[in-house]
Parts: C-alpha cells; sequence; structure tokens
C-alpha cells in the first residue's frame, strides 16, 4: 500500500478533533475586537524543561528548549498577526545562569542564538535585546548585538528578547544610567534627591520609549512574575496558563487576549 503523505495531512486536518479545534478557534478570533488589542504583549514562556522530562524522557533538556524557541516563533506570528505592536520575550533569567551548570546552559545560548536569527531574518522583525549582556558568552552578545544593529530601521513588529534578564539588575541599570547622565550634566545628589520624577527612571530603562506591556501570560501554571518587568508591569493586565510552553496553543493565545479585553483596566484608580 502507497502511503501519500498529503492525503494523511488533509486527513488530519478534517479530522472530528481537529476540526472541533480549529472551528473554536475560528470563533474565539473572530470575538475579539481589533480596536481594543493590547499595544504590548509580555510573556514569561515557562515550562520548557517539565516539557522535556514528560515528553522527550531520557533525552537531553535541550529539546524541551527548541520546542520553546520554535513555539515563541510561533508567539510571535501570532502577535503580528492581530496588530500587536511590541512583543517581550524572556528566554533566560539572571538567576538561570547563577543556578545552571554549563552541561544546560551551552544548549540553551544555542537555542538562544538560533532563534534571535531566525527573528531578525523576518522581513520587518525589529529585534532588540534587553538584559544584562556582560555576563553572557561574548559570541552569543556578539548575535544579539548585531541582531538589533541589523533591524534597528524595521518598522514591523518590535520583539524585545530578555536574555540574562533580571528585573532587580535593570533597576540597577536604571540607576545608575540616571546618576552618569545627571553627573554629566553637572547636577549633584542634592539636586537631583529633590527633583527625581519617575519618569526619569522610565526613560533609563532597557524598554524605554516603549509602551508598558498592557498584558503579561505566564505558562506552566506558576502564578508570580518572578522579578520579570518589575517597573513596567505596574498596571499590566496578568493572565496565567496551566499549560507548559511548548503546549502553549493560539486558542490560548486568544482566551488571553478575550480576558484581557474583557477586564476594566483602572491603571489604579
Amino acid at each position: 500500500m502507497v502511503h501519500h503523505e498529503g492525503a494523511s495531512e488533509t486527513w488530519d486536518r478534517l479530522s472530528p478533533t481537529r476540526l472541533i479545534y480549529s472551528t473554536y478557534e475560528t470563533r474565539l478570533r473572530a470575538g475579539l475586537d481589533p480596536r481594543e488589542m493590547p499595544r504590548h504583549v509580555a510573556v514569561l514562556a515557562d515550562g520548557n524543561r517539565r516539557w522535556a522530562r514528560t515528553n522527550a524522557p531520557g533525552q537531553p533538556l535541550e529539546v524541551g528548549y527548541k520546542a520553546g524557541a520554535d513555539k515563541l516563533r510561533e508567539f510571535v506570528g501570532w502577535c503580528d498577526e492581530v496588530g500587536i505592536g511590541v512583543v517581550t520575550l524572556w528566554v533566560l533569567s539572571t538567576e538561570n545562569l547563577q543556578r545552571s551548570g554549563p552541561d544546560e546552559l551551552l544548549p540553551l545560548m544555542g537555542v538562544i542564538d538560533r532563534l534571535t536569527r531566525d527573528l531578525a531574518a523576518v522581513p520587518d522583525y525589529r529585534v532588540q535585546p534587553m538584559g544584562d549582556l556582560d555576563l553572557l558568552p561574548e559570541s552569543l552578545a556578539t548575535t544579539l548585538c548585531e541582531a538589533a544593529l541589523e533591524t534597528i530601521d524595521n518598522t514591523g513588529i518590535h520583539i524585545n528578547i530578555a536574555v540574562a534578564y533580571g528585573g532587580r539588575h535593570e533597576l540597577r541599570d536604571a540607576v545608575r544610567s540616571l546618576l552618569a547622565a545627571e553627573a554629566a550634566k553637572g547636577t549633584t545628589l542634592e539636586e537631583l534627591s529633590r527633583t527625581l520624577d519617575p519618569n526619569q527612571i522610565a526613560d533609563h530603562l532597557y524598554t524605554k520609549g516603549q509602551p508598558d506591556p498592557d498584558l503579561l501570560i505566564r505558562t506552566s501554571g506558576e502564578q508570580r512574575l518572578s522579578g520579570f518587568l518589575p517597573w513596567q508591569s505596574a498596571h499590566s493586565e496578568l493572565y496565567f496558563c496551566e499549560a507548559l510552553w511548548p503546549d502553549f496553543r493560539k486558542i490560548d493565545f486568544y482566551r488571553a487576549l478575550r480576558s484581557y479585553q474583557q477586564r476594566e483596566r483602572r491603571f489604579g484608580k
């Protein structure tokens, strides 16, 4: 019996389960208001290692990292499709760097390198690294910087890749940058202590010039931010999903957007 791959794919698309899934996905998408989309979505893509242990037992954790990177590429495409202008992807924390050994980190660095190159190669995507790049191997830091330079004039979706990122590190770097800038202008510490405005600090964050995230998504069932964008997320809507990141589906994304659009945003008022 001859196996026809194309026929198999068609049968899979027409299977009852797939048809139900597709119908529900279409209905969710139709129910979203394009005028109420978040301007900036940030994602804490958690659960890659747990996914690997469950779905590829005995295989290296790199399998989970690669599956997670594939999903991040998809996720950026989904955001682009619905008109979201900025997306922030947290791919490596400063805590991960401190507590993980080289056997785990080196494969992850390679996956991040490939992800960065792939995103930068998409026409009109703009890629911006955010984090303490001095903590990274020189080759990965170079890839991130080159991607930023090569895409700086692109006007499509703006992708922040948070790598070697920690919220406290970001605030430390912002204060250092602010103090240096004010010192260069001749401002004394006493003067700065009397005139300091929150907007001055915001102007020295990694995301300066960008809208703060309207929606922050975390997967894998964890319900905490773990130091992710502590300043920028002050008024963000939070959405927690049980799925491990590689299993996060477009339906889950649409549900997050639906939840966001159903909320009354008060901005602390």
